[in-house]
């Protein structure tokens, strides 16, 4: 069974920062490309970051560039964000995704991906 479990949301005072991590299982976990992608209350899902395979460029958009850093463990089969600097813009719904190969969807608002978590909330307070 596929499964894709998100966890580390929670509330955090601007400023502040967390780690998100995303635990896959059921695929090819070192095949995959994985994007996080978030959605806020009355806003269109975005994408946030995608992490190809090792030796690719993350992609990060462009309002979390400097802030946000992307990692995968293949070994753990887990993917990381690391968030930091937050603000009340970045408070939504953090949902990751998978993309088998070859990528066209990880990078944009993730239609397309091939399996998706139920998401994690974070919250950032001013």
């Amino acid at each position: 069974e596929v499964q894709l479990v998100e966890s580390g949301g929670g509330l955090v005072q601007a400023g502040g920062s967390l780690r998100l991590s995303c635990a896959a299982d059921g695929f090819s976990f070192d095949d995959y490309a994985i994007g996080w992608f978030r959605q806020a209350p009355g806003k269109e899902r975005e994408g946030v970051s995608c992490i190809e395979t090792a030796d690719r460029r993350p992609y990060y958009t462009d309002s979390v560039k400097g802030r946000f850093t992307i990692s995968r463990d293949n070994a753990k089969k887990t993917v990381y964000l690391d968030m930091n600097n937050l603000n009340p813009e970045d408070t939504a719904v953090y949902y990751c995704a998978a993309e088998r190969p070859p990528f066209y969807y990880c990078v944009g608002s993730g239609s397309g991906m091939d399996y998706w978590g139920k998401g994690t909330l974070v919250t950032v307070s001013s």
